[in-house]
């Protein structure tokens, strides 16, 4: 998750022309185009996410813009500390600087929010992840601020995992009717000539609320668990029943997850845990820009 992809330029592009519609009015009406420099200051404790899409939000606007960053992606900061330096002219950095920090604050805060849930399961072999609950069109640069946050990235849509909830299951009829009509899809030419991947690489994770459904995913063949909405004795139970059964299938526990249940539930011996709130609710990162010259 390296590159920016063509529609995180589009979106950065959507919110410039949101925010700076034909004109920055202010500062054309009273500003003479002259050189300016300015630093970013974090006025928050945080992880930092979002340095790509600040950086091309001053590139869109002048190309000859630069931006010095004083911290990568994943470091950490704190309260009155420069983040970037900027050179350019005057008009186009004040008028690239709300959306620059607009993105610069809420993926930050989600790097901040995801790194406090990592540190909670610290000494465990459980991981954090995310889910589909993004702001639509954010998706990708959310789930990169995930792991900037030290967290790990569950599927990026529908179309790169097989996640069999209850709605397929009662469609289908039963969970090995499910499983098994999803193996069967992964043979099939249609597969193949839809999804830019090989059937060997997608998982299938079955959703289970009981002992009875656990038993039924497994025997199914199921790769991965996702318990869901467990309380944490029960999950100690099911725990202990897949790990006897079938080591190497994985669990993942949801729902009801908070900075306050979170290390209980890793100690139960889940392999992972997805956090809905750290990219549906994370507080945004508060950042300013100040102009030094």
């Amino acid at each position: 998750m390296e590159k920016i992809h063509k529609e995180t330029i589009e979106l950065i592009k959507a919110a410039l022309a949101e925010d700076v519609g034909c004109g920055d009015l202010t500062s054309l009406a009273c500003l003479t185009p002259n050189p300016l420099k300015a630093k970013v200051i974090a006025k928050s404790d945080g992880v930092l996410s979002g340095l790509r899409p600040f950086c091309l939000v001053f590139h869109i606007v002048d190309s000859a813009n630069t931006i010095r960053a004083l911290k990568q992606d994943g470091d950490r900061f704190s309260k009155g500390e420069t983040i970037l330096e900027i050179d350019g002219f005057n008009q186009t950095l004040l008028a690239s600087e709300r959306v620059a920090l607009n993105f610069l604050a809420h993926l930050s805060g989600i790097a901040t929010m995801t790194a406090q849930f990592v540190e909670k399961v610290a000494g465990t072999n459980c991981k954090i992840l995310d889910t589909r609950k993004t702001t639509p069109g954010f998706r990708y640069l959310e789930k990169m601020a995930v792991l900037h946050g030290g967290g790990t990235n569950h599927r990026m849509g529908l179309y790169d995992m097989i996640l069999l909830k209850d709605n397929h299951i009662d469609s289908a009829g039963s969970i090995k009717d499910a499983v098994e009509m999803a193996r069967e899809y992964l043979k099939t030419p249609e597969f193949r000539l839809q999804f830019d991947c090989h059937a060997d690489d997608i998982l299938i994770e079955v959703e289970v609320t009981s002992i009875a459904q656990l038993e039924e995913a497994i025997a199914a063949g199921a790769d991965r668990l996702l318990l869901d909405n467990q309380s944490t004795d029960s999950l100690r139970e099911m725990v202990t029943l897949s790990k006897r059964i079938a080591p190497s299938v994985m669990l993942e526990a949801s729902g009801n997850v908070s900075l306050a249940t979170v290390a209980d539930i890793a100690a139960t011996g889940v392999d992972f845990i997805s956090v809905g709130a750290i990219t549906h609710s994370a507080p945004v990162c508060d950042f300013s820009m100040r102009v030094t010259d």
